[in-house]
This record gives C-alpha cells, structure tokens and sequence, in this order.
C-alpha cells in the first residue's frame, strides 16, 4: 500500500513524458516556446483531474492535479499541485496522505521549485528541490534530515510533475511510431537523476465512465524484482485529443495490482472527445 500514491505520480507523468525523445536542451528561441495563451497549448490555469486508484478489489486511494498561477522571483509560472491520498477500508490499515507541488515557467516549461511531502503509514518525508538554470545547478533541501545536496543540471532535466505537463505543452503525438522506445530525463529525489524509457503501442479504444475514449497507450520500461512484476509491468493510457490527459494507468506488482481511471475532471482547455455510440 506504502507505493499506490508515489507509484500514480511517478507513472501518469515518466509515462507520458516520456513518449517523444530524450529533450536535450530548452528551447532557446521565445518564438517556438508555447505561449500561454496559445491555441495549441494543451492546458490551462484552473484545469484539475480526479483519479480512483485500485489496489486489487479495493477501492484504495484517490489522486488529484490542480494548475493554478503563481509567481517565483517575480516570473509568472504554473503552480500544479498533486495530492493523494488513501480511503475507505484502506485508510485504516495504511494512511496515505502525499502532496506533489511544482513551479515552472509558462514560457518554456523549464522546472523553478519542486516540493514533496509523504506521509505513509508513519513514514515522512519533506524535500523541496529548487532548480537555478542560469548557475546549471539544482538544489534538493532534505529539511526532515537537515541535508542538502547539488546537481547538476545537465540537458533539460525535468522535475516529476514539470515533465508531464511540459510535454503535453510543447509535443504533438502526430509523429509517434509505434514500438519505438524513448528515453527523458527527471530528477525527483536524491538519487539523483533518472533515465526512463518508454514504448508507444498505438492506439486503443476504452471504456470509461464518461463513455468510450480513443486513447493512445504507452509501456515504461521499468526494473523488475523488487517493486514490479515484471520489465513490462506498467501501462499508460492516454486521450488522443488536445487535452492529452491520462485515462488509465495499470501496473502488475509482484504482489496484487493497481490500477487507476480518470474519475473526474474541471477545467479542460479543449474539448473532451467522447465517442458516441
């Protein structure tokens, strides 16, 4: 249980950051960054997304994210916050209650701020992680254990919620080529920075409880043993429209399942596509 909620943040966003390449560097030129107010930005201030998360039968956790607009050092950014937590039944076994926040530029995505609050179960945990790109250096603040650590920020290192909603900004998925795997970079924790990998599947019809949804479905690639079942363990779907947003995530554990469906959203900048029967 200890895993639902981590495990829902880290794949929703590695699994779509993910799809398109290993982004080696920002984008330079204003011109080609996605503006605010573009048409084709994927997103905008006040969209929020409900996810009921399942561990086997139970009905285990839920899962929210909220874009809102804020201000670091005087530079307008997005502010997405992301909660979950454990509910019902579960909770009396196991309390979740994680919140996941991240600040990043409007203009070009580039991650400021990163903040990361766990309690589960008794265990805590506070890090908050601020990125200087002008000194190429990214601060992790481990206030629980009084410890600070330095990275450096090679390429165009995201944090785990900036890199979902910078792809879905920037990227279209007309170019996609199924069974290709792609690589990004994100730096979360203090091991340091990752390297995930992905594979396009193509795309999928599913069921929902708003009705059937055209989704496009990715498989990270991840390590077995230890957390996951096997290499090929997770699975993301995600709505093939302008909204880009997941619709589905299931992961085989090497105990039980998880899975996890949209369950509410607010605020879709675009139109939500449904298909009518």
């Amino acid at each position: 249980m200890k895993k639902i909620i981590v495990l829902f943040f880290a794949t929703i966003t590695l699994s779509l950051a993910g799809q398109y390449a290993v982004v080696e560097s920002y984008k330079k030129n204003d011109d080609n960054a996605v503006k605010e107010d573009s048409k084709s930005s994927a997103f905008k201030p006040g969209e929020w997304l409900k996810f009921r998360v399942h561990y086997g039968f139970l009905n285990a956790s839920y899962a929210t994210l909220h874009v809102k607009n804020n201000m670091i050092d005087s530079i307008p950014v997005y502010h997405v916050v992301g909660r979950g937590k454990t509910t019902g039944f579960a909770s009396i076994f196991f309390k979740v209650d994680d919140t996941y926040e991240s600040y990043f530029d409007k203009k070009d995505g580039k991650p400021y701020r990163f903040v990361r609050k766990l309690y589960e179960g008794g265990y805590t945990k506070d890090v908050e992680i601020n990125f200087d790109h002008e000194k190429e250096v990214a601060v992790l603040n481990d206030k629980k254990n009084d410890k600070k650590l330095n990275f450096t920020l090679q390429d165009s290192v995201q944090d785990l919620i900036s890199a979902f909603y910078y792809l879905r900004n920037n990227y279209e998925f007309d170019d996609l080529v199924q069974g290709e795997a792609l690589e990004l970079k994100v730096l979360y924790d203090d091991d340091g920075i990752y390297r995930f990998k992905l594979r396009y599947l193509g795309k999928e019809i599913i069921k929902t409880k708003f009705g059937k949804v055209e989704c496009l479905k990715f498989q990270p690639l991840v390590q077995s043993g230890r957390v996951f079942k096997e290499k090929e363990s997770l699975a993301l779907w995600v709505s093939n429209d302008s909204n880009k947003i997941p619709i589905r995530i299931k992961a085989n554990l090497t105990v039980g399942a998880i899975s996890a469906d949209l369950d509410g959203y607010n605020g879709l900048k675009h139109q939500f596509k449904i298909i009518m029967d």
